[in-house]
């Protein structure tokens, strides 16, 4: 524990991202080395925001104690981003989690073939059950499969998988003893129970909306490719997919209703280069090769075990709207001209790129904004459809 407290402790400081940590990482070498360094050191670096710095100089070891403590007691695992059980894939991405808190059995990741499956919340009966059918069809071919465990696509992809007999790794935007949505506690369960739930939050933190954008980088870190099954124009599902291909992964789409606007943003990475699939098997396909005493993609036919859609259909929209400020960036946003009702935070992030492109860390060394806030203002920027993502992790204004 003598290293790991060091571990969590940098990992929970606030203002402090993973592209902070890594930084700090490159200039100490290791936690401990961070937590003993004096307050002129990290001033001398030229890019920690003042409260960072004030966090880091607090020392405040006694927490991650009790978070080690609490997690040991519910016999949870913890795996720091140079543990050889972290997953190798998810090492290598841009942005790592620094710490990842495992509840369940985390297999060997970069021996499966595991896929994302991500959508909107507010799904057709269609997108429940094509959710549901490539969840279970990807089970029954021998992938694992990833989701984020929210409403409506990531609930009906897990609960097809497990129908499947597979694995299911869910990604969390909260700590492992917070069950967001509420009524997932027993898909928690059985997950958990034949897979892993992952988050880099630690157990207490509750669900918020800058964490779900982060939290979709994980996902798409761990596979080999991603699902879209019914996104809008601008949504998370959308931004997950960007990640994906940034990180050199697949991206696979359900086709949708044409004239639905749940799947005008899937149907739209079909025109930008998309795989097309129709099937879990065709998924899976793909990866045969690579897997072939882990995967069969023979089709078995159309033999779905599907609940009733309105058994895993969203909350209705009146109950959703309660949880406006803790849900995901799903919904579709309309862009604008001139950007109305920004953040302190999105506006700092916004006037920076002002100049032109900027890459994501000399946006986040001139905006003023801590890194997590910034980063959290980027995605919603994005989202909203007044900045642009382009290769190499730079961003500009529409």
């Amino acid at each position: 524990m003598a290293e790991l407290k060091y571990w969590v402790w940098l990992s929970s400081v606030a203002g402090m991202g993973p592209g902070n940590v890594r930084r700090l990482l490159e200039r100490f070498e290791s936690p401990d080395q961070v937590f003993f360094a004096q307050r002129e050191e990290f001033e001398a670096l030229g890019w920690l925001s003042a409260g960072a710095i004030n966090a880091l100089c607090a020392k405040k070891l006694y927490q991650a104690v009790e978070i080690i403590d609490r997690c040991a007691a519910h016999g949870w695992q913890i795996l720091t981003v140079r543990d050889a059980a972290y997953p190798e894939r998810l090492r290598n991405i841009y942005d790592p989690p620094v710490v990842l808190y495992v509840r369940g059995g985390l297999p060997y990741l970069d021996g499966e073939a595991v896929v994302g499956v991500v959508g909107t919340r507010n799904c057709t009966p269609y997108g429940l059950k094509a959710a549901e059918r490539m969840g279970y069809e990807l089970a029954k071919s021998g992938c694992v499969v990833t989701t984020g465990l929210a409403r409506g696509i990531d609930t009906a992809a897990a609960k097809g998988a497990l129908r499947g007999g597979g694995k299911v790794i869910g990604v969390l935007g909260c700590g492992l003893d917070v069950v967001y949505p509420a009524e997932n506690d027993r898909l928690y369960d059985d997950v958990a129970a034949v897979g892993a739930l992952i988050t880099e939050y630690p157990p207490g933190t509750e669900p918020s909306g800058r964490h779900f954008p982060a939290r979709n980088r994980i996902i798409s870190g761990i596979a080999l490719g991603i699902t879209v099954i019914e996104a809008p124009e601008k949504s998370g599902s959308i931004i997950t997919a960007n990640h994906a291909l940034e990180q050199g992964r697949d991206v696979f789409v359900v086709p949708g209703n044409i004239d639905s606007p749940a799947s005008a943003g899937s149907n739209a990475l079909l025109r930008e280069g998309a795989i097309a699939v129709m099937s879990g098997y065709d998924i899976a396909r793909e990866y045969e090769a690579g897997f072939a005493r882990r995967i069969d993609a023979s089709d078995r036919g159309a033999d779905v075990p599907v609940e009733p859609a309105e058994t895993v259909s969203p909350f209705p929209a009146a109950q959703v709207e309660k949880q406006t400020e803790e849900r995901e960036p799903d919904a579709q946003a309309q862009p604008a001209q001139e950007p109305m009702d920004l953040s302190p935070e999105e506006q700092a992030v916004y006037d920076v790129l002002a100049g032109g492109k900027l890459h994501v860390d000399e946006i986040m060394a001139r905006c003023g904004v801590e890194p997590g806030a910034a980063l959290s203002a980027l995605t919603m920027l994005e989202i909203s459809g007044v900045i642009r993502q382009e290769p190499g992790k730079f961003f500009s204004r529409l």
